[in-house]
């Protein structure tokens, strides 16, 4: 996801730079951190798995969730970082199996950015994901979380 607000950066500032004069020396400097961006996406496309006939990908992810401070016990602010880890992780896996839709809108006035929104979402059905290992310190609570995938699930 970070790569994705990464790109997103990226390409509203080279949007506004293409409407805005510049010296050259800036646009050599734009031109080298979209290069190194592009290059960083390459390698994480590289690194994708296919998902083949008559064999299965696993995906492991790891969900982090924090306690409200204003838990009555223990117990309480322990369930409550454990639920929210393990939302996190069901988001991560959705992310890695159907992807992220990202919309952005700038507001430019005067040739300066007054607004920028940029919004994630993802939706997708999540079955038969194992809880492998759930670790809580310090009010953080991390639940690492594993689905395996095959092809006829998604062969329709």
């Amino acid at each position: 996801m970070k790569y994705s607000l990464l790109l997103v950066a990226l390409l509203s500032a080279s949007s506004l730079m293409a409407e805005t004069p510049m010296q050259n020396n800036d646009m050599s400097t734009v031109s080298q951190e979209t290069s190194v961006a592009s290059q960083e996406m390459s390698s994480e496309v590289k690194e994708e798995q296919v998902l083949k006939k008559n064999e299965g990908i696993r995906i492991s992810v790891t969900g982090q969730g924090v306690a409200p401070m204003n838990t009555n016990s223990p117990a309480q602010a322990y369930a409550l970082a454990k639920r929210a880890a393990v939302a996190d992780a069901y988001r991560l896996i959705a992310e890695k199996v159907k992807g992220v839709r990202i919309d952005g809108q700038d507001l430019i006035k005067d040739m300066m950015v007054k607004r920028s929104t940029v919004r994630t979402s993802v939706q997708a059905m999540i079955r038969n994901a194992n809880i492998v290992e759930t670790t809580f310190k310090d009010g953080l609570c991390e639940v690492e979380m594993e689905v395996t995938i095959s092809h006829s699930q998604f062969a329709q």
